[in-house]
């Protein structure tokens, strides 16, 4: 078996190697700053990455929010929305606090206390008609406050465009949440209930996503670079709060480390 190590580690090599770009050199600087710039040094892996999501996209997850759409209300849709939202609030009140926020803290707290009560569980989103408007975080955007950076592009199917950070932020949420501990008890019903909170959570989020990604894969000459592209302006105005906060010192960094600190 130890004979067997060597070459098995060297293929594997081969195979890691064979999935990143090539690196254009400094004579080309032009070639380089946009390489640079997207942040992809394993484009070919993420390309083909993309299209195994576009296979699953096209066969199952387009088609069942088309369906979703179609079958189901727009009011109801937007009742069902805002209760995922309002099941989203724990982790969202866990990253103000983390990332020193507290205003939004305040605000996300009163969101939860208001759209669970008068909002009858959240289904009506009584909360911004008290001045308390709706807003996103996770850890991934504490992460980029803290300094680290995102580290290169990946493409997950299903998931879709991430990174690093944004990815171990996402496993940091799921295991913050306090109903992955509730759902995971054992009971039975309550983890029935985690499986429809799933299901719908990715209905409505694809189906409210269908008439951009049509759009883009309509227009865009390149679908993969302007959906790379969307992804991580949006990332980047939602750590900055929409422009409220001067970008972190390392917020679009290549490096998966802590970086010197915060621009603020």
């Amino acid at each position: 078996m130890r004979s067997l190590r060597r070459p098995l580690f060297v293929l594997l090599g081969l195979l890691a190697l064979s999935g990143c770009a090539t690196r254009p050199p400094a004579s080309e600087p032009e070639a380089l700053a946009e390489y640079e710039q997207n942040n992809d040094p394993i484009e070919p892996f993420n390309r083909t990455m993309y299209a195994v999501h576009n296979g699953i996209d096209t066969v199952l997850l387009r088609p069942a929010a088309q369906v979703y759409r179609f079958v189901i209300p727009q009011p109801v849709r937007g009742g069902i929305r805002n209760v995922l939202a309002n099941l989203r609030s724990p982790v969202i009140l866990i990253n103000d606090g983390l990332q020193g926020e507290t205003q939004r803290f305040g605000t996300t707290l009163g969101r939860f206390l208001l759209n669970t009560t008068l909002g009858l569980g959240g289904i009506f989103d009584v909360a911004k008609n008290f001045g308390l408007p709706a807003h996103s975080e996770d850890f991934g955007q504490t992460l980029a406050v803290w300094g680290v950076g995102e580290g290169p592009y990946l493409f997950i199917p299903v998931l879709g465009p991430s990174n690093p950070r944004d990815l171990t932020g996402f496993g940091v949420d799921m295991a913050a949440n306090p109903l992955t501990w509730v759902l995971a008890n054992g009971d039975n019903t309550l983890e029935n209930l985690g499986y429809v909170q799933l299901g719908l959570t990715v209905l409505d989020t694809r189906e409210g996503l269908l008439d951009a990604i049509d759009n883009v894969n309509a227009t865009s000459l390149d679908p993969y670079a302007t959906l790379r592209s969307a992804y991580r302006q949006r990332r980047q105005n939602e750590i900055r709060n929409g422009g409220d906060r001067p970008a972190p010192a390392n917020a679009t960094g290549t490096g998966f480390g802590v970086g010197a600190g915060l621009s603020d």
